[in-house]
C-alpha cells in the first residue's frame, strides 16, 4: 500500500493502490468473495486489474495445498497496469491457504486469518509441522487471527440453516472486515446478495447478516490500527462497467457482427478457460447469434466453417488441445477462403497440463499448426478490456479479407478484470459482410485488387454455383487443380493476402525514445507488467522503450526498422521464447528473451529486474 500520509488512529489514512489477495479452500467462495471486493471497488471508481488463481483440481481434497483457490486485485486512484506485485494484505481462511500465499506478501504486510482452519488436522494437511501462528514464524507480518468461523456461526444462532450452511457464509464475514478496513459501502454487495438468494430468503438473510457481521467486527474490535480510504481516479470521462476478458471479447464479437448486420454462430466445445466465451454468448441469442455445444472441437470448427459457407460468420472458442484438433479444419477454411474467427484463450501446457493457468505457449501453434502453407492472421489482446476491440476487430478483417482470423488471449486475461470504458456503436468503427450478387461472368476466385479477397457467393444463389473443399482450386475459375504452378501461385496469393492486412495499420507506437539502450517487446497479456517495468525506468531517467505487438501475423512493416535502432531488444514471454525466435528469423535481430513458466504472468519487478541486466 501506498501511503499519502502519516499513520493516524483517527481518521482513515489515504493511499494511491493497495493490493489485497483472498486465498482459501476451494469450497471457501474466495472467487465470489474477490469478485464482490471487485466490484465495489468499480462502483467506488478506482482503477483496478485482478488475478483470480483457481486450484487446478476440480476436488482436491479440503485444506490441501492443492486445494487452495485464490484471487488478488490492485485498487488505485491512479492508472495501473498489473494486479499488483506482492499483496499488502493477505486473507487465508486456513493454514493450507498460508502455506501457499504467504512468501507472496510483501515484508510488514497485513495477514488476516481465520483462526479456526488452523487446528491439528489442518495443519498436517497443510504440511506444517507446528502452528504457524503460534512458533513466531509470521513475526516480520501484522498477523490478525480472527475466529471467522466461529463468529460467523454466532452471528446467525437464530438462523433456521444448518451448520453446514452457515459455515458457508464466513466468506462475507470476512469481506465485511476488509469492506470496513477499506472503508467501503457495502451496498452493491447486498444489493447481489438480495438478487442471488433472494428465491431462498433464509440463505439470502443469513450472508446479509453475516456481512453486517463482519463490518461491525472491524469496527469495534479495534484489532486494526487504522482504516484506509482511496480517492477515485481520475479515468477518461464516460460509462465504465467492470469486465473479464472472456466477456469483453463476446461483447466485441457481437457487436462487429451487428455492426455488419450479419448472423454471428459459434460452433464450440467447452474446455477450460475458454468456456465462458460459449456461456456468455449463449445468454445473447436476441442478438442475432446461434450457439451450438458441439460433440468435440473437430465437429466444433467444422460447423462454424459450414456456417460461414452459408452467409454468417463463424466463431470457434477454444485453448491449447482444442485448437490441435481443429487444425484440419482450420486448413480447410484457408483453402476455401471463408470468413472464419478462431479464439484460444492459451493455457498452460503441454497435454492437459495446467488448465487453470495462464501460459503464452500456444504462439508456435497458432502459426505453423496446420498442415502445408496455410497462413493465418494474428491477434492478440493485452488486457481484458482490450479483449473487446480485437474480436471486433477480428470480425471486421475477417469479412473484410474473407480469411479465418486466429484470436489469442490466455486464462489471465480470460478471468481476470478491469475497468472498461463502453463505446456507442456509432463509435465503432465500420464492419462490412460483402455477399456478391453479380451473376454474369462469375468466378469464385477472382479477387478484390486491394484486399485479394474472392466473392462471398451464398449456395443457393441461381449463377453462384461453385466448388468447394479440401482440394486445391485453380485460380479464378475454383475448379478441381492439381496443376504444380497454379499450386504455387494459389499459396503465393493467400500468404500475400495475409501481408496486405498491414496496409490497416498505423506506424507503430514507440513508448519512450525512438532510439536507445533497450527496447522491450512484448505481445499478449505482458503488456501490463512490461509497461509498468518500462515507466519505472524511465522514471530514473533510463533510455528504456517499449513497443507491443496487437498482430503477430503479419507484423507491422516498421518493426525492422524500429528494431535496428536499439542496442538490446528484449522479448518478455510467458514460455521458453517462440515470439523472439519469430523476430530472429524475419528480421536477423539478435533479441533477447526473458521466459518464465510458472502459469502466473509477470510481475513488473521481475521485468524491470531483467532490463537493469542490460543498461
Amino acid at each position: 500500500m501506498t501511503a499519502n500520509a502519516a499513520r493516524s488512529t483517527e481518521a482513515p489514512q489515504s493511499l494511491t493502490r493497495a493490493t489485497i489477495r483472498f486465498a482459501g479452500d476451494s469450497g471457501d467462495g474466495i472467487q465470489l468473495t474477490g469478485t464482490q471486493f471487485t466490484q465495489n471497488s468499480a462502483l467506488a471508481g478506482h482503477d483496478l486489474a485482478t488475478l483470480p488463481d483457481f486450484p487446478a483440481e476440480i476436488r482436491a481434497p479440503a485444506g490441501t495445498l492443492p486445494g487452495v483457490s485464490a484471487f488478488q486485485i490492485q485498487f488505485a486512484s491512479e492508472e495501473i497496469f498489473t494486479p499488483g506485485d506482492t499483496p499488502d494484505v493477505l486473507v487465508a481462511m486456513n493454514a493450507a491457504s498460508l502455506k501457499k500465499n504467504i512468501e507472496l506478501l510483501k515484508d510488514g504486510g497485513v495477514v488476516l486469518v481465520n483462526s479456526n482452519g488452523f487446528q491439528k488436522n489442518d495443519l498436517k494437511k497443510a504440511g506444517y509441522e507446528s502452528n504457524p501462528l503460534e512458533d513466531g514464524s509470521l513475526d516480520g507480518y501484522q498477523v490478525h487471527q480472527v475466529a471467522i468461523t466461529d463468529l460467523t456461526m454466532k452471528a446467525l444462532d437464530d438462523s433456521p440453516l444448518s451448520s453446514a450452511d452457515k459455515k458457508r457464509c464466513k466468506n462475507f464475514y470476512a469481506l465485511g472486515i476488509l469492506f470496513w478496513l477499506f472503508d467501503r459501502d457495502p451496498a452493491s454487495t447486498q444489493e447481489w446478495i438480495k438478487g442471488k438468494f433472494g428465491k431462498k430468503p433464509d440463505v439470502c438473510e443469513a450472508n446479509l447478516t453475516a456481512l453486517k457481521a463482519g463490518q461491525i467486527y472491524g469496527d469495534v474490535s479495534e484489532m486494526f490500527q487504522n482504516q484506509y480510504v482511496l480517492e477515485s481516479a481520475k479515468l477518461k470521462a464516460g460509462e465504465y462497467r467492470n469486465i473479464t476478458g472472456n466477456n469483453s471479447l463476446s461483447i466485441g464479437l457481437v457487436a462487429a457482427c451487428q455492426k455488419a448486420d450479419i448472423r454471428l454462430f459459434l460452433g464450440s466445445y467447452p474446455i477450460t478457460p475458454a468456456s465462458d466465451i460459449l456461456h456468455s454468448l449463449s445468454k445473447l441469442r436476441n442478438y442475432n447469434i446461434i450457439t451450438f455445444q458441439a460433440e468435440d472441437e473437430i465437429a466444433a470448427i467444422c460447423s462454424a466453417v459450414g456456417a460461414s459457407f452459408t452467409g454468417n460468420l463463424g466463431l470457434t472458442t477454444t485453448s491449447g488441445p482444442g485448437l490441435a484438433l481443429k487444425g484440419e479444419a482450420l486448413g480447410l477454411a484457408v483453402i476455401t477462403e471463408l470468413p472464419l474467427v478462431v479464439v484460444n484463450v492459451q493455457r498452460g501446457g503441454p497435454s492437459t497440463g495446467l488448465p487453470t493457468k495462464t501460459e503464452q505457449s500456444d504462439l508456435m501453434q497458432a502459426m505453423y499448426g496446420r498442415n502445408g502453407e496455410s497462413p493465418v492472421p494474428i491477434i492478440a489482446a493485452k488486457s481484458p478490456g482490450d479483449a473487446f476491440w480485437v474480436g471486433y476487430e477480428a470480425v471486421r478483417i475477417a469479412l473484410k479479407y474473407m480469411i479465418p482470423v486466429m484470436v489469442l488471449t490466455d486464462g489471465y486475461i480470460a478471468n481476470g478484470a478491469e475497468p472498461w470504458l463502453m463505446p456507442t456503436m456509432d463509435q465503432l468503427p465500420d464492419v462490412e459482410a460483402k455477399f456478391h450478387g453479380e451473376t454474369e461472368n462469375f468466378l469464385p476466385y477472382s479477387r478484390d485488387p486491394k484486399t485479394l479477397a474472392r466473392p462471398w457467393a451464398i449456395p443457393g444463389t441461381p449463377k453462384l454455383e461453385h466448388r468447394i473443399g479440401g482440394i486445391e482450386k485453380e485460380n479464378l475459375t475454383g475448379n478441381v487443380s492439381y496443376d504444380p504452378e497454379n499450386h504455387d501461385k494459389m499459396c503465393r496469393t493467400r500468404a500475400s493476402k495475409v501481408l496486405r492486412i498491414r496496409n490497416e495499420f498505423g506506424p507503430t507506437e514507440i513508448k519512450g525514445p525512438e532510439s536507445g539502450d533497450v527496447l522491450v517487446v512484448s505481445w499478449g497479456s505482458t503488456y501490463g507488467s512490461v509497461w509498468e517495468a518500462v515507466r519505472r525506468c524511465q522514471a530514473k531517467g533510463q533510455s528504456v522503450s517499449h513497443v507491443h505487438l496487437r498482430w503477430i501475423n503479419p507484423l507491422p512493416g516498421d518493426l525492422g526498422d524500429i528494431l535496428s535502432r536499439f542496442k538490446t531488444v528484449l522479448v518478455p514471454e510467458i514460455n521458453l521464447g517462440q515470439l523472439i525466435k519469430i523476430l530472429r528469423a524475419e528480421y536477423l535481430v539478435d533479441a533477447v528473451g526473458f521466459n518464465l513458466i510458472r502459469g502466473l504472468p509477470f510481475k513488473a519487478s521481475e521485468v524491470e529486474e531483467e532490463i537493469q541486466k542490460y543498461l
